[in-house]
């Protein structure tokens, strides 16, 4: 088979910042408390007309650009979100027409917080395959749209922000050498909503009953999302061989400052290994890694040549790992 690399990253993260001491004025909560808990000073929330969908073209049209790729080169468009624009069509379709991708094939991906990493999965073996010569990878969510301001276990969270990486033939060997990715039907119930699908379907009572809103059991995420984010990073360095010393980089999604610090710690990574940027974001769901790669790459502690860990646990649950040789 043929290799998959990253060759191109765009982020987008809007203008508008919340910050602790905006919040304090919003629900019963506290600069001090937020920052310990989960190690978020502020998070960027969407203008009011801004969808996923444009977060996604943003980020799309810069990862294109800094390729030097028009978009009708573009062959294949995952879209990983939680927040779409709408039911349908696919927020896929939506990018693909305003980038002018034209005659690209895509879908949207729902994987959660996890999705980016579902993404890259698919992304690389779609191009591995020999199927395709590239595809785009977009996380995107507007997760402002889905949270209620009345509940500060919640609302704290989550930020609006979108990114994406464009995946490329490669010569075998390069950029992806594997991944780990599993889901865990049995704590869906741990974090969800609620409301809006077939099961539940939109109406005056679960309007008023705030059901179309996130909603969370903080300490069953927190000790799975640590047990898992370790189980499937060991796992799949052990596969190759490898130790957590071997690795230049683990970019972990940013859900919460202390469950990366406590998996971290079971890996046995040092301090300078891990890469957390949820102080100045908050949880951008799908857009996190994306958002925590470029801060890597920009302060120049991700190059050529570096073994990256992307992993992720996201409501489902779903759980990723993926293993990357960086390529440009």
């Amino acid at each position: 088979m043929a290799g998959a690399k990253i060759t191109a990253l765009g982020c987008y993260v809007p203008p508008r910042v919340l910050t602790n001491k905006d919040l304090e004025k919003m629900v019963e909560t506290s600069d001090e408390w937020i920052l310990q808990r989960v190690g978020i000073r502020e998070r960027h929330i969407a203008a009011p007309e801004m969808a996923t969908s444009d977060m996604a073209v943003l980020a799309a049209c810069a990862a294109l650009n800094q390729r030097g790729m028009a978009g009708h080169e573009v062959e294949a468009i995952l879209i990983c979100t939680v927040t779409p624009d709408m039911m349908f069509p696919s927020t896929a379709c939506l990018v693909q027409d305003r980038i002018g991708a034209k005659g690209a094939w895509g879908f949207d991906l729902v994987a959660a917080c996890s999705g980016f990493i579902y993404g890259l999965t698919t992304a690389a073996h779609l191009v591995m395959s020999g199927a395709h010569k590239n595809v785009l990878v977009i996380g995107a969510d507007t997760m402002s749209r889905i949270l209620d301001y009345t509940d500060r276990t919640t609302c704290i969270l989550f930020g609006d922000a979108a990114g994406a990486m464009l995946v490329e033939s490669a010569e075998a060997g390069q950029g992806f050498l594997d991944f780990l990715n599993e889901i865990d039907g049995s704590g869906g119930d741990a974090l969800k909503m609620p409301a809006g699908g077939s099961r539940m379907p939109a109406s005056a009572d679960t309007v008023a009953n705030r059901l179309h809103f996130v909603k969370q059991e903080g300490q069953t995420v927190f000790k799975y999302a640590v047990r898992k984010t370790h189980e499937v990073c060991n796992e799949l360095l052990s596969r190759h061989g490898l130790s957590a010393q071997d690795i230049k980089l683990l970019i972990p999604h940013q859900a919460n400052a202390r469950i990366i610090n406590a998996a971290a710690e079971r890996l046995g990574l040092r301090e300078d290994q891990v890469v957390i940027n949820i102080d100045q974001y908050g949880n951008t769901t799908a857009a996190t890694i994306p958002l925590a790669t470029r801060d890597a790459i920009e302060s120049g502690r991700l190059k050529k040549g570096d073994l990256v860990l992307f992993a992720s646990v996201g409501a489902g649950f779903t759980v990723g790992a993926n293993l990357w040789r960086w390529e440009y």
